[in-house]
């Protein structure tokens, strides 16, 4: 009741204040409840409007709406503009990743593919190895020589390019030796031709003999190999060193000289004082050749240096004294390019010798159904001398020098223990065959030659340059 009482005084306050009348009605709600109603006139409205619903109420409503959407369409906004923002840079990111990822897969592949061909050129290069190494074993049918076709270039021999520090004059040993050091030649896919060794008998009439070498005897002993170098670099695979048995001024006998022979321009000669500045690796002189040359079959003798020029059958005499060619003569009918090289192949058709009797080319041509052709050159001008045929295949064997007008025949370039299986005597022109024990140390014997003022055989077996003494006597 005192609450009711409250409520009625207030509901009178109320009403005095509003300047309007004021009412209370009390009624049964049912349910054992009383309902109070009190009543109070609006002093300026006719009708009674909902609670809040004034029009300043409802303009100030409307304006915190107004004001409220604002905000929500600007902080909207810009959620959207980071969002879209940090989505683009997400999706460069991604983009840049996949990209990369593509890349190396596609790197991958290619390495894996590459790595496949290097390991079936490996398996390729020793079936034929093996291929060859039993047809030795065996004789065979006389075939026709092989044809190579003149353009084909996918395998040749050769050096790398030429020298920025090229020593020019004869006698030059001045300056910083260590600048001369051999250099380290890289090559972009250096390969070398390798063939399949047929053996076959060709018999031959002489067509002219040499004079009568006297004190001279057959090859009876080849000592153990002695290692004076080892070559720097895939050029040095294979090459050829080489003294001049009968050295003319400045240079003198103790003069070293020495080809890298792999790649597609071998034009780099090196000059050594003496065998220990060799094995040191610092050159006095460095020349460069006016033409490439081909392969492994250069030779010194009384101060020149004569080789085949590439992919020709043409011989050159390149003059150490004056620095250029001072011969050239076509070698007739000779093979060349792959056509009758040595077992191992390099492009070894034309192998030029010396010996006590002095110079000889060693090659083969169609007329001899690739049989080993001996020919004695004159050493100014390369006419040919004398011409003997063979009864031994030049693809057979593996190399060849002369000693005292005889050719000898090295059975196998890889095989560590093998023999010198042939020897053919210009003054005779008999051939026979005969079983002299040869070792390839290093299993790739790609050059073997004769010094006749040293009465040693100078080799290079898979990058490394080693000498063997000889002993001559007579075959039993």
């Amino acid at each position: 009741m005192w609450c009711l009482a409250m409520l009625w005084a207030s509901f009178l306050l109320m009403g005095t204040h509003a300047q309007g009348s004021a009412s209370f009605r009390r009624a049964n709600a049912g349910s054992g409840r009383c309902q109070y109603t009190f009543t109070v006139n609006s002093p300026t409205e006719a009708s009674c409007p909902s609670a809040g619903s004034s029009p300043e109420m409802e303009a100030l409503k409307s304006r915190l709406g107004l004001l409220e959407a604002l905000v929500t369409r600007l902080v909207g906004g810009e959620a959207m503009s980071e969002s879209s923002q940090g989505s683009g840079s997400q999706s460069g990111l991604q983009d840049a990743h996949n990209q990369v990822m593509g890349e190396n897969a596609q790197l991958k592949r290619e390495k894996q593919r590459l790595e496949r061909q290097v390991q079936d050129l490996q398996q390729r290069m020793e079936e034929l190895r093996q291929e060859a190494e039993r047809l030795r074993s065996r004789p065979c049918m006389q075939q026709p020589p092989p044809r190579v076709p003149q353009n084909d270039n996918s395998f040749r021999p050769g050096s790398g390019p030429a020298l920025s520090h090229l020593v020019s004059r004869p006698g030059n040993t001045q300056g910083d030796k260590s600048s001369l050091r051999d250099p380290a030649w890289h090559y972009e896919n250096p390969g070398y031709q390798e063939l399949t060794a047929v053996v076959t008998e060709v018999s031959a009439p002489n067509l002219e003999g040499p004079t009568d070498i006297s004190g001279c005897g057959d090859l009876v002993w080849v000592q153990e190999p002695d290692v004076h170098r080892k070559a720097d670099g895939i050029a040095g695979k294979y090459g050829v060193w080489m003294q001049d048995p009968e050295a003319e001024e400045p240079y003198d006998p103790e003069m070293v000289w020495r080809i890298d022979a792999v790649g597609s321009e071998v034009r780099q000669l090196f000059g050594y004082e003496n065998i220990d500045q060799l094995s040191r690796g610092f050159p006095t002189k460095v020349l460069l050749l006016p033409e490439s040359m081909a392969s492994t079959g250069a030779t010194m003798y009384r101060g020149s240096l004569y080789y085949q020029r590439r992919l020709s059958r043409t011989l050159l005499r390149y003059d150490l004294l004056s620095e250029s060619i001072a011969a050239r003569r076509d070698l007739p009918h000779a093979g060349f390019h792959g056509q009758f090289p040595y077992s191992w192949g390099g492009y070894t058709d034309i192998d030029l010798a010396t010996d006590e009797n002095g110079l000889w080319a060693i090659y083969s041509t169609n007329k001899a159904k690739g049989a080993i052709v001996i020919s004695q050159l004159d050493p100014q001008n390369l006419e040919v001398k004398g011409t003997w045929e063979t009864q031994i295949r030049k693809t057979s064997v593996a190399n060849a020098f002369m000693i005292c007008g005889k050719l000898y025949t090295v059975a196998s370039y890889t095989s560590p223990n093998t023999t010198i299986n042939y020897m053919y005597d210009t003054a005779t022109s008999q051939g026979k065959t005969i079983s002299v024990p040869f070792k390839n140390r290093y299993r790739y014997n790609s050059m073997v030659d004769y010094n006749p003022a040293q009465r040693k055989l100078h080799a290079w077996d898979n990058f490394y340059m080693v000498s063997y003494n000889v002993r001559l006597g007579k075959q039993e």
